[in-house]
């Protein structure tokens, strides 16, 4: 079933002013970058991560150690999956203990990648906090998750999806929101 896209939420453009205003309010939160440590979820939120680190870079000066988290083996549906699941990689590039760990995502929905990514966590170590930073949060928690850190609130019906694309791995930057051809998700 082909997904019919419906509306741009986002621009190229927009994604860079957002990400943007979340660096500044990350440096604003923990006063500084001291043992702040990136971390973006597989796949997107690893692109989104980068691209904040940078910006951090740029405008402080600090390169913020940035790593990649795969919550693959931790999803609480792994078992119901047609598919075989794909992991990815998990690199941190230090110790996560006493740190303040902000993870990076594109879309926060039911809540439940962020519980499996805060398990895969907790299994590599105890940070001192953890924040979230989440590009779209489209609504429908099934879990009392919320993110620290939010581009864009989009409210969608549950028949539609919302798709981040990165140039990094679709060639463009842009979020829209789509719907399966007949409006069933």
């Amino acid at each position: 079933m082909a997904l019919i896209e419906k509306a741009i939420v986002l621009s190229e453009g927009d994604m860079e002013r957002i990400l943007r205003r979340i660096a500044v309010e990350i440096v604003e939160r923990n006063k500084g970058l001291e043992d702040v440590v990136l971390l973006g979820i597989q796949r997107r939120g690893v692109y989104l991560a980068g691209r904040l680190r940078s910006i951090l870079k740029e405008t402080e000066g600090v390169k913020v150690p940035a790593g990649e988290l795969d919550i693959t083996l931790y999803r609480d549906d792994i078992t119901t999956l047609q598919e075989q699941p794909i992991v990815h990689s998990t690199s941190i590039p230090v110790d996560i203990a006493g740190k303040k760990l902000v993870l990076v995502d594109d879309v926060l929905y039911t809540g439940r990648t962020i519980r499996a990514a805060l398990d895969a966590l907790m299994d590599l170590g105890r940070p001192d906090r953890v924040q979230l930073v989440i590009l779209v949060d489209r609504g429908h928690r099934e879990l009392p998750i919320q993110a620290d850190y939010i581009g864009r609130t989009v409210p969608t019906s549950k028949a539609e999806t919302v798709e981040v694309r990165v140039r990094e791995l679709d060639g463009e930057d842009k979020v829209v929101i789509c719907e399966r051809n007949g409006g069933v998700a």
